[in-house]
C-alpha cells in the first residue's frame, strides 16, 4: 500500500479523494494526523496555492503529498469567490455564511453561470522539480436557493441544468465522476498508472 499525505484537514475532501485513489492502492493520510499545520495560501491562483500546500506537507512529513486547491468561479462576480471560496464570508470558515454571501452578492445579477475548478498537485518529495499537476472544471449555474443535503460547500447552490440536479442532490458516485475534482483526479490517476 502506497501512502500519500493529503495537504488538507477537510474530512469530506479526504473521503472523495480516498475513494478515487483506493483502486490504485494508495492510502491518504490527512496532514492533521501527522501534526502538520495548514500551509499559508497567499497566492492569487489555484495552481500556486496547491503547489505550496503539497510542498509544505511533503517537506514536513518526508512523504509524497497530494494537495487540492479548488473553488467556485462565478462569471457575474468576475471569477469570485475563486481562491477565496472557503473563506468567502471571512473567518471562521462557514459553508452557511459563504452560501448566504454568494446569494446576496449575486442578487442584482441575472447571469448565474459558474464553474468549479480543481487543481491537484502531487509532489513525490518536497523538492520535486516536476510535480504531477491535473486540472478539472465543472460548469453549471447558481440557484436562488439551496437544494439537496449531500456534498459540502457550495454544492446545494450549484445546479447542472442537463441533469436537473444540484451537486448536493447527486449520489457520490455520480458526483465523483462528473465533478471538477473527479475530472482532475482521473487525469492524475492516468499519470500515476504510468509511473
Amino acid at each position: 500500500m502506497k501512502q500519500l499525505v493529503l495537504a488538507s484537514n477537510n474530512a469530506k475532501k479526504l473521503k472523495e479523494l480516498d475513494a478515487l485513489l483506493a483502486p490504485l492502492g494508495y492510502t491518504l493520510i490527512p496532514q492533521g494526523e501527522l501534526s502538520i499545520p495548514e500551509a499559508e495560501e497567499p497566492h492569487p491562483t489555484f495552481i500556486e496555492n496547491a503547489l505550496a500546500k503539497a510542498r509544505h506537507a511533503s517537506h514536513l512529513s518526508g512523504l509524497p503529498a497530494l494537495a487540492d486547491d479548488s473553488g467556485l468561479c462565478v462569471r457575474a462576480l468576475g471569477g469570485a469567490p475563486g481562491v477565496l471560496s472557503a473563506r468567502y464570508a471571512g473567518d471562521p470558515k462557514s459553508d452557511a455564511r459563504n452560501n448566504a454571501k454568494l446569494l446576496a452578492d449575486l442578487a442584482p445579477h441575472s447571469d448565474r453561470r459558474a464553474h468549479f475548478v480543481s487543481l491537484l498537485v502531487l509532489c513525490r518529495h518536497a523538492e520535486d522539480p516536476q510535480p504531477l499537476i491535473a486540472e478539472g472544471e465543472w460548469h453549471g449555474e447558481i440557484l436562488h436557493a439551496q437544494r439537496g443535503s449531500a456534498g459540502f460547500g457550495y454544492d446545494p447552490l450549484f445546479y447542472i441544468p442537463a441533469l436537473e440536479q444540484t451537486a448536493a442532490e447527486m449520489d457520490s458516485a455520480l458526483k465523483n465522476r462528473l465533478s471538477h475534482r473527479g475530472q482532475a483526479m482521473q487525469q492524475l490517476l492516468a499519470r500515476l498508472a504510468g509511473e
